[in-house]
């Protein structure tokens, strides 16, 4: 998120790129191609790609500040996203009732509409344990696919809790309820048309279900949570989050996320987490491969933010396009403050990023603009495994639940591609041409 507010001087050698798009090619083709040697070796080998971009930047231009700032957003990033896993892990949610079509869009619609309050990161680690669990009986892969297009992406669009970059523009000085009121009806139409989609396939799957095994499924679970007190935990995290806004040292809101984890972790019974089927593996790959993408990723923001201004003066859905194709394989947040930046600097008067009245000045007077970007940035975050922080833990799971979920290709193939891209151009067409 730094990176994108500092002058790194010089664009960095192309060849520097090699090691974010080795990174992401592993991630896609390793577990296809020798997948017990990406298992075995991924920390390894997102360890070595990593000393490529800290070698270059430490020694060869000793230019430290990227480095720093990039460690900075990788700690807060594994703080949040870790502590958020640990304590949801100690809640256990209970879904009564058969898990029929129709019941399954209420969920996912409570679920986008709790991204907002609880955060994308939030929201799915409290909810991905009961959905698996209340389709236990027929689950597959299309059925986590959408909970990362509701849950994990587009629900958490209608405040600044919901998504990273929507928090850095309430930093900047974005009104805290600008979001709720100029993208409530992107929001509205994007998620009905995930869900009217989601309910086609998931009609044709409960249809092939055994008729005997939903009912045997159907009565074993009644309403309950176990382990509420973790609630407070959640509460004292997104605490934290909302901190930092208040000038609060970024180590101080990431030591209050981290101990609140570990208490919660000391207090909560074992037989809840057992019962969830919880354990570490999913965070350690998602902690193992997101330091490579950060360190990475520090050229490609670095090249990104040098070239900004060679784009001349893109439309409105221009931006929607840049910031959302970007923000599929790249940090949204950056992304999003760099084409925030762009927009400030093209505005007439010039404004300001660290001039929080400016930033607020242009939301109201150019409300278009703001709202192609932040739904560019949270939209599209959907599209890859690594678009959006909780995608790829989300994914862990659900591989540690033994679910058959798409490769990284795959997803972007039979998915993202034919579902949500017609659906987020849609958008695009409807309500950001003009």
């Amino acid at each position: 998120m730094l990176l994108a507010l500092m002058d790194m001087g010089a664009p960095p050698p192309l060849w520097l790129l090699a090691p974010f798009a080795l990174l992401i090619l592993g991630i896609a083709m390793g577990p296809l191609l020798a997948a017990r040697i990406w298992h075995r070796y991924y920390p390894l080998i997102s360890l070595t790609l990593a000393l490529v971009v800290v070698t270059y930047y430490l020694l060869i231009i000793q230019n430290r500040p990227p480095l720093l700032a990039s460690l900075e957003e990788y700690i807060s990033f594994l703080s949040l996203i870790g502590s958020l896993f640990v304590v949801s892990g100690g809640i256990r949610i209970g879904v009564a009732g058969e898990a029929t079509p129709f019941r399954n869009v209420i969920f996912l619609m409570i679920g986008g509409i709790l991204a907002n309050i609880l955060g994308t990161t939030g929201a799915a680690m409290l909810l991905i344990r009961p959905w698996i669990r209340m389709n236990r009986y027929r689950i597959t892969g299309y059925h986590i696919v959408f909970f990362i297009f509701v849950v994990a992406n587009v629900g958490g669009c209608l405040t600044p809790i919901g998504d990273p970059p929507l928090f850095l523009g309430y930093l900047r000085g974005v009104p805290f309820f600008w979001t709720l009121q100029h993208l409530w009806l992107e929001w509205l139409f994007v998620v009905s048309l995930i869900l009217a989609v989601f309910y086609f396939f998931d009609r044709r799957n409960f249809a092939r279900a055994s008729t005997k095994i939903q009912e045997k499924e159907a009565g074993r679970e009644s309403f309950q949570i176990e382990g509420w007190k973790n609630g407070l935990f959640l509460g004292i995290i997104l605490f934290a989050v909302l901190v930092r806004g208040w000038g609060t040292p970024w180590f101080l809101s990431d030591a209050i996320m981290v101990i609140s984890a570990l208490v919660s972790y000391r207090l909560t019974s074992p037989s809840i987490r057992q019962k969830n089927g919880f354990s570490f593996e999913p965070l350690q790959e998602v902690a193992w491969l997101f330091f490579g993408i950060f360190a990475t990723l520090i050229p490609v923001i670095h090249l990104l933010t040098a070239s900004a201004h060679d784009l001349g003066h893109p439309s409105n859905l221009q931006y929607y396009w840049m910031t959302g194709s970007l923000s599929a394989f790249l940090d949204n947040a950056p992304t999003y403050l760099t084409f925030l930046t762009l927009a400030l600097n093209l505005h007439e008067p010039v404004l300001h990023l660290f001039d929080q009245p400016e930033v607020a000045r242009f939301a109201l007077q150019d409300p278009a603009t703001l709202a192609a970007i932040s739904l560019g940035a949270v939209f599209f975050g959907a599209a890859t495994y690594i678009g959006n922080g909780p995608n790829l833990l989300v994914k862990s799971i659900a591989d540690s639940s033994k679910i058959h979920m798409p490769s990284f290709f795959g997803y972007i193939v039979r998915f993202a591609l034919p579902i949500l891209l017609p659906i987020l151009a849609l958008n695009g067409w409807i309500f950001l041409r003009g």
